[in-house]
């Protein structure tokens, strides 16, 4: 996604909207937080834009938070498998 407009036209239609969106930012990834990050996975899951979430994440580098159903250290391994992908496609 590349400007705002792209941003709310698949936002407004995620299954998060109808959250606490304190649920998808654990102040940790351990101990009672593993809960939190669950229960807000368990609502990604059920998100008819899950995808389109995570692609955005991915592409605006979200450092922080549960997006598109996944974690930060999720995404740090997405990001580093596509990055081993495209080194290897270069060779």
């Amino acid at each position: 996604m590349s400007n705002t407009l792209d941003f709310r036209s698949w936002w407004d239609l995620a299954a998060c909207q109808r959250v606490d969106p304190e649920l998808f930012f654990p102040v940790s990834q351990a101990g009672p937080a593993r809960l939190q990050v669950a229960r807000a996975k368990a609502v990604c899951g059920g998100c008819r834009v899950r995808q389109t979430c995570l692609d955005y994440a991915l592409a605006t580098h979200q450092g922080h938070g549960v997006w598109g159903g996944t974690s930060e250290e999720e995404r740090q391994v997405l990001r580093t498998k596509d990055r081993r992908e495209d080194i290897s496609r270069a060779s």
